[in-house]
């Protein structure tokens, strides 16, 4: 039977990641075009939070993870699950749960990166001024949307891969001819 603490645990781990996923949609980077003494333009960037929201976020999505892969011997360890419509869901989650993972995870760790970014000084030699890159709407959003999947599929896989597990054994009735009798 699967572990209603676990599923807490994990349910909560993956709260906060979404939390702090949204917060950092919230807080990214604006810019704007500033002249400094020498008559220099350059980008004046606001706070650089959501860089760090977006690491926090990604850190507790690979806790979560890290968590039900280990409870579940990452599917591939341990002993044969039984044959059974559980089974079967199992192995469909387990690759769900991964590929939304992978996404969740290069979304929050692109957009930190690109969050962090910041443009230099472009009019040193009378170039064009410097154009105050930010990172596009809805990076840490995408990562949001992904981590709320990548923990409904991780838990739905749990409890799939607890059900193939702990089910009824199959027959182990003996159903072969026995020779010796005859």
């Amino acid at each position: 039977m699967a572990s209603s603490l676990l599923l807490a645990v994990v349910f909560v781990f993956d709260l906060i990641a979404f939390a702090l996923a949204v917060a950092a949609e919230q807080r990214r980077n604006t810019a704007k075009l500033v002249v400094d003494a020498n008559g220099r333009k350059y980008c004046q960037y606001d706070s650089d939070i959501a860089t760090g929201l977006g690491v926090g976020s990604f850190f507790i999505l690979v806790a979560s993870q890290v968590i039900i892969m280990t409870v579940t011997r990452c599917l591939c360890c341990g002993k044969a699950m039984r044959p059974s419509g559980s089974r079967s869901w199992a192995i469909c989650l387990f690759i769900t749960s991964w590929v939304m993972f992978i996404i969740a995870a290069a979304c929050l760790l692109a957009g930190s990166v690109r969050n962090a970014y910041h443009t230099k000084y472009r009019d040193l030699l009378k170039q064009n001024a410097p154009s105050c890159e930010t990172m596009r709407k809805g990076v840490f959003g995408a990562g949001a949307a992904f981590i709320v999947l990548t923990g409904i599929a991780s838990e739905i896989y749990y409890v799939s891969f607890s059900k193939a597990n702990n089910g009824p054994p199959p027959y182990a009735g003996d159903t072969g001819v026995r020779m010796g009798n005859l």
